[in-house]
């Protein structure tokens, strides 16, 4: 079936919707939200879908993402008179779709409208909630997606993207000519987003800590461990723009200037996201993936296994950001962000395989092994290594008042003590 997933188990609660691949996760967009598409085109004809079944499938895939922000693509081609729903059926979809759905989609972005649509929109309008209006854009070209997601992330069905040059093809009327890319650019000497651990290490003094990971981390650890729904929030994409931009010129960031905890909390969200190779590797993902297969038992020791093939500087970064991330689920009884949560959103940030974007049956094993590597994180990380394994890391160097990068020119902020006993005490 065009669009399955190979790795996809018949043991899939709704496999029977699933096998067609009409969802895909497709990473984030350029505010860090995750993407969700919807490709008509793989629909199969009505009386071979359960629409109702297609419903449920929906609410099911949607239910692992309303929690944080989210959008969804939505490729209209393909859909016709043989596989289209009712209107009935459209209409009980979206009552259907209580307000925690609505809250946290920020966007739904409607690719190759036709006029159907338009004739679709007015007469579900009277049902439509203004501010949910506001959140839809649409799109006549595949290329109007650059501006708000990372394209070569998105799944795009092969029809979609045939039918996407035959309308470019008519709209200029002749055949676009081949496009010659420009070289790359060299990074500055300064960059910190985009560029490779080994370069940041190289233009920071051998600090194997990325100065951005740093700042954002001590930061967070000072200001932001008790923030109800840490990291599950967006940004502003100028003002994430504007401090990537200072962060790769080498100049100071302060935070406070913004008045917003989950700014650095994007921030390190991105850092992650825009590493050349997944802080856990390509070579990783497969075995990462087997993890549901490993008895439960079993799991903390295998996940130790995998991290043995990390290279060192990769194990030591890693290891740095899961003790942050273990601080903060330590503290979820204010943050609302146990183990599990916090995985839901980094999972997909430390992995992603070679080619394409990770699939929906990939989430379920990518965010098990996160949450085993944050939940068990001192059993995992601390525990005395055998010959052979990696070497501790470094002394980390966070608790010292103010470090200065001479390649960047960033300063580390002091981290007074925890704000964290005071508020033990009061309750």
């Amino acid at each position: 079936m065009a669009g399955q997933d190979p790795a996809l188990s018949t043991s899939h609660p709704f496999y029977d919707v699933a096998r067609h691949g009409i969802l895909q996760v497709a990473g984030d967009d350029r505010f860090g939200r995750r993407v969700v598409t919807f490709s008509c085109c793989r629909m199969p004809p009505s009386h071979e879908l359960d629409h109702q079944r297609l419903l449920e499938y929906l609410k099911y895939t949607l239910e692992q993402y309303v929690e944080n922000d989210y959008t969804i693509v939505y490729f209209h081609y393909g859909l016709n008179s043989r596989n289209k729903p009712s209107l009935g059926w459209l209409q009980s979809a979206y009552k259907e779709f209580d307000r925690k759905y609505k809250k946290n989609l920020k966007a739904l972005y409607v690719v190759h409208p036709t006029s159907f649509m338009k004739v679709l929109w007015n007469i579900l309008k009277p049902l439509i909630s203004h501010k949910f209006g506001k959140k839809v854009t649409y799109f006549n070209y595949l290329s109007e997606l650059h501006e708000h997601l990372k394209y070569d992330q998105l799944i795009i069905p092969p029809e979609v993207l045939r039918y996407d040059e035959k309308l470019q093809s008519l709209h200029e009327g002749r055949t676009l000519p081949p496009t010659k890319t420009p070289p790359p650019r060299p990074p500055l000497p300064t960059q910190q987003f985009g560029v490779s651990l080994q370069y940041l290490k190289d233009k920071n003094q051998g600090d194997l800590i990325p100065p951005v990971l740093r700042f954002t981390v001590t930061y967070l650890r000072e200001k932001g461990l008790l923030t109800e729904g840490l990291f599950r929030r967006s940004a502003s994409v100028q003002t994430v723009r504007e401090i990537q931009r200072l962060y790769n010129q080498g100049k100071p960031v302060n935070f406070d200037d913004y008045g917003d905890i989950h700014i650095p909390a994007v921030i390190l969200k991105t850092f992650l996201r825009e590493l050349p190779q997944p802080l856990l590797t390509f070579q990783a993902y497969e075995q990462v993936l087997g993890i549901t297969c490993v008895e439960s038992s079993l799991r903390v020791t295998r996940c130790r296994q995998i991290l043995c093939s990390l290279p060192e500087h990769n194990y030591v970064v890693l290891r740095y950001l899961m003790g942050f991330l273990h601080a903060v689920s330590r503290e979820s009884i204010f943050n609302k962000m146990n183990s599990s949560n916090l995985a839901c959103v980094f999972g997909l940030n430390l992995i992603w395989p070679s080619q394409g974007s990770s699939s929906l049956s990939a989430l379920v094993p990518l965010n098990m092994f996160t949450e085993l590597l944050i939940e068990y994180y001192e059993k995992i990380f601390s525990t005395p290594e055998a010959p052979g394994e990696h070497s501790p890391a470094p002394r980390e160097q966070g608790s010292r008042a103010v470090l200065q990068t001479q390649a960047t020119g960033l300063t580390k902020p002091t981290i007074p003590p925890s704000p964290l006993l005071g508020a033990r005490r009061r309750l």
